[in-house]
């Protein structure tokens, strides 16, 4: 994978130096000048080179000359979504991301993303997996594989699809196989840390764990989940709903083979002819305004529908989010069996 320091050149570079570059780069090619501190000046394409040589530049000038002095970027940690909506509907396909001081600290390429959401990620994957014994006796649940890698692979390179670069981990039971696979995240230009359980701490009790997030939205998962849910309209329906906190539902829908009837007192008022109820399942993904986590005692065992009920009973906000794709807790060996097979199908 390539890495985002590739599209950056150091200011007074020579024109030849940027077009070395803009051949490794291939179709991607548009660099980004910085100074040493890797501040942005400006963007340098190849239509930009061929302007200046016939404008008598030559490859032995300084690339400054020749650049495109107010480039468009995105600052990270803001809500910018409606402005990488914006790049990538006008075809933009490559955008540096710079911090306050107009570091670059990211460079998003939508050939490759199809978002950039300003969310921070964590995945729980501390859990024993005691249903899938044997295969968790040596190895943790988030690192079986199914297909071509582990099931956690799965999960974070669909966050990274969307353009989420910042994930935490958390981590017990043979965490360190699970450090040693993802690392710092660099081959997967993402940002990965991990977060300790001494003690067993719930679906959700390590995240009070986290100090320093990035950005005001937090999305916490299950490590052992399949899905190809669509990141950016899960993100969007928080927003739009102004909510405190969202949960994926999958929805369950219960076939009554007979006539339900509706009393009162043993009174028979109306009656439905087999009718179809359709309920909603938790399922282990969610969104939320970072304030929220507050709420979530320190060093205690603390599940994330206990959030949700500690949020409710405070009369905050938290809503469904209805999913009807693809989505599979591997929680039991005819799970994981179905996983194997359904891989080779999802559309993702």
């Amino acid at each position: 994978m390539r890495i985002y320091k590739d599209h950056l050149i150091l200011s007074g570079s020579k024109i030849k130096q940027a077009l070395l570059q803009f051949n490794e780069l291939s179709q991607d090619a548009i660099l980004f000048v910085v100074d040493n501190k890797d501040k942005l000046i400006g963007a340098l394409t190849d239509g930009d080179v061929r302007r200046g040589l016939l404008k008598g530049f030559t490859i032995e000038c300084n690339v400054d000359e020749i650049i495109q002095d107010n480039p468009r970027y995105i600052v990270k940690g803001e809500n910018n979504l409606k402005k990488v909506i914006e790049y990538r509907e006008g075809d933009f396909r490559i955008v540096p991301v710079v911090d306050e001081n107009r570091k670059v600290v990211n460079v998003i390429n939508f050939r490759k993303i199809r978002s950039y959401l300003p969310i921070d990620a964590v995945i729980m994957a501390g859990g024993r997996g005691q249903r899938l014994q044997p295969l968790t006796d040596t190895v943790p649940k988030p690192l079986l594989k199914v297909g071509d890698k582990p099931i956690m692979e799965h999960n974070l390179d669909r966050l990274a699809l969307f353009g989420i670069d910042d994930f935490w981990v958390s981590v017990k039971y043979l965490g360190e196989q699970i450090e040693q696979h993802f690392g710092k995240g660099e081959n997967k230009n993402v940002k990965i840390e991990y977060v300790w359980e001494n003690e067993p701490l719930g679906t959700i009790g390590a995240v009070s764990q986290i100090k320093n997030f990035e950005h005001d939205y937090i999305l916490v998962t299950n490590s052992d989940l399949l899905t190809n849910i669509d990141y950016e309209q899960f993100f969007l329906e928080f927003i739009r709903q102004d909510a405190d906190l969202a949960v994926l539902t999958i929805p369950y829908q219960v076939n009554i083979p007979y006539a339900v009837l509706e009393t009162n007192k043993g009174e028979v008022k109306s009656f439905k002819e087999k009718p179809t109820y359709t309920y909603y399942s938790n399922g282990g993904i969610y969104l939320i305004k970072k304030k929220m986590l507050n709420f979530i005692p320190k060093e205690t065992f603390f599940n994330a529908t206990d959030l949700m009920e500690e949020l409710i009973s405070k009369n905050l906000k938290v809503i469904s989010f209805p999913f009807s794709g693809y989505w599979l807790d591997v929680g039991k060996h005819e799970d994981f069996e179905k996983a194997h097979i359904d891989i080779h199908n999802i559309k993702f």
